[in-house]
């Protein structure tokens, strides 16, 4: 079976604390990868990043949680489906030069980032 998530992230009110943790508990490597004039920690293998760190404001109320990215095709459409089954929008869309994504929380609560990689 192919894995159903392509990415995940991290979110966390202490980056450098969760960095250090996965690390010594699984050996997984962090980079700080270039990402425009700064750069952003990423769990990455040999074939690239597979996750990385969303730091939560001081002022965000939810724990800290890994979310799984979902590709989809359609994301619009993805959404407007998620949401008539019951689920609820916590991050609007935001487009990356790699892709878009919008992440929704299901009925029950549980958090998913649906992603459409961007044509080439």
């Amino acid at each position: 079976m192919t894995p159903p998530f392509i990415f995940m992230d991290l979110r966390t009110a202490d980056t450098e604390a969760s960095r250090r943790f996965y690390t010594e508990l699984f050996g997984w490597t962090v980079a700080d990868v270039p990402a425009g004039s700064a750069s952003v920690p990423m769990f990455v293998d040999a074939d690239g990043p597979w996750g990385g760190f969303t730091p939560l404001a001081a002022d965000d109320a939810r724990l800290p949680q890994w979310i799984p990215y979902a590709p989809v095709t359609g994301l619009d459409d993805a959404v407007r489906r998620a949401t008539e089954l019951g689920a609820t929008v916590v991050r609007p869309r935001v487009d990356f030069p790699a892709g878009s994504v919008i992440v929704i929380q299901d009925p029950h609560g549980a958090t998913i980032a649906l992603w459409e990689t961007r044509a080439s």
